[in-house]
């Protein structure tokens, strides 16, 4: 068994890796380009939301409050009216996202910090490298990708987007592997 304070640097070394990997994936790779697509009409669609001055939030419409109402012919004849949708409302102005990379920064410490305790009870000082890799690669990955098969399952985020958040949450769990394996207690 390996102490999870004696593991701090992969941790934070792994979390850095990842902030640089996710950094180039997106700013630089661009494969997420088309993850999202525009509103058609987007400026009277903007214009017509604006007027209702909604708040921040998740929305789901049209929404039932019970799954009574879900049944009634009322809801149904919504539903085949359409649309059907769900969204989010962000706050309107700054486009910085400061405080969105820190929090990245902070969940990448935080799936080192379940990598290194799960390797951390199954391995000893001094273990192999690839058992290293396997215990710390699979748990990353779980914490990076797994999660994201709900968006697609509930929330109907195209599976394509889906696919390929979870492919760079394999990058991530390789690279957070690769780094336990290399920094890992010897004897």
């Amino acid at each position: 068994m390996v102490p999870i304070m004696s593991l701090w640097l992969p941790i934070l070394l792994s979390a850095v890796a990842v902030f640089i990997l996710s950094s180039i994936i997106h700013m630089v790779l661009g494969y997420h380009a088309n993850d999202y697509q525009g509103l058609p009409n987007e400026k009277q669609v903007l214009d017509d939301l604006r007027k209702h001055n909604i708040p921040d939030g998740n929305y789901s419409f049209p929404r039932a409050t019970s799954m009574k109402e879900m049944d009634s012919p009322e809801f149904k004849e919504k539903m085949k009216q359409g649309p059907a949708g769900m969204m989010t409302i962000s706050k309107s102005g700054s486009t910085t996202v400061g405080k969105e990379l820190i929090m990245w920064f902070i969940y990448s410490i935080i799936v080192g910090i379940f990598a290194a305790y799960v390797a951390g009870r199954a391995l000893e000082p001094g273990a192999y490298y690839l058992e290293v890799f396997r215990f710390a690669g699979v748990t990353a990955f779980i914490g990076y990708s797994l999660a994201l098969l709900q968006g697609s399952i509930w929330f109907k985020k195209s599976w394509s987007a889906t696919f390929k958040s979870m492919i760079d949450g394999l990058i991530y769990a390789l690279f957070t592997a690769g780094i336990f394996g290399w920094l890992w207690p010897t004897v």
